[in-house]
C-alpha cells in the first residue's frame, strides 16, 4: 500500500513538473510572437517560472494579463491593411509629383503641372489613368488622345516627363551636396 503511494506520489509529482515546464514553454513561444522587447520576454518567462509550487496557475493568470493584446503578424497585417486604406483614399487627393493636395476634378496640378486626369476621347469625362474603359460611355481608354481641334486653344501642361526630368535633376544634386558635406566634414561613407 506504500508502494503504491509513493507511486501515485512520483507520478503526481512528475505531471506537475511536465505541466509546470510545458506552461513555461508556452509562455515563451508566446510571448515571442508578441513583442521583439527582450525585456519583456525574459519578466514573461520568470513570471512563468516564479510559481512553481501552485502549479503554476498564478503565473499563468498574471501573465495573460499583462501579455501584449496582439502578436506581431497581427499588428503588421493590421498596419498594412490601414497603409492600404490610406492610400486608395489619398492617391484621388494628391499631385504623384509634388505631394501637395489637389482636387479630384482638376487635369493638372496646379502647383507643377504634372497630368493628373486623361479626358476620355468620346464623353470628355476625366478618366484616371489606372482605368481600361471610360466608366461613363463604355469607350475603352486609349493611350494617346485625339489632337486638339485648331478652334481650340491648347491650355494642357507639360508632360510629366519634364517634371520626372527635373526630379531626377533634384536628385542628383541632393545626392552631390551630401557628398560635398560629407567629404567637408571629413564623414565620408556615413
Amino acid at each position: 500500500m506504500e508502494d503504491i503511494g509513493i507511486l501515485a506520489g512520483l507520478i503526481g509529482g512528475v505531471w506537475a513538473l511536465l505541466l509546470w515546464l510545458s506552461i513555461i514553454v508556452w509562455i515563451y513561444r508566446d510571448v515571442r510572437e508578441r513583442t521583439r522587447d527582450l525585456g519583456l520576454q525574459v519578466l514573461a518567462v520568470f513570471v512563468g517560472i516564479m510559481f512553481f509550487p501552485g502549479f503554476n496557475i498564478p503565473g499563468l493568470a498574471l501573465y495573460l494579463m499583462l501579455r501584449p493584446r496582439e502578436s506581431l503578424e497581427e499588428a503588421y497585417a493590421r498596419s498594412l491593411e490601414a497603409e492600404a486604406l490610406l492610400r486608395e483614399i489619398g492617391d484621388e487627393g494628391m499631385c504623384l509629383s509634388c505631394r501637395r493636395f489637389v482636387e479630384q476634378g482638376w487635369r493638372i496640378c496646379p502647383y507643377c503641372a504634372t497630368q493628373l486626369k486623361d479626358v476620355c476621347v468620346k464623353c470628355e469625362h476625366l478618366l484616371s489613368f489606372n482605368w481600361i474603359a471610360c466608366p461613363y460611355c463604355a469607350t475603352e481608354r486609349r493611350g494617346t488622345q485625339e489632337a486638339p481641334s485648331e478652334t481650340q486653344p491648347v491650355t494642357t501642361a507639360a508632360p510629366a516627363t519634364t517634371t520626372l526630368t527635373q526630379e531626377r535633376e533634384a536628385a542628383a544634386d541632393a545626392a552631390t551636396a551630401d557628398d560635398e558635406y560629407g567629404q567637408a566634414s571629413g564623414r565620408e561613407g556615413i
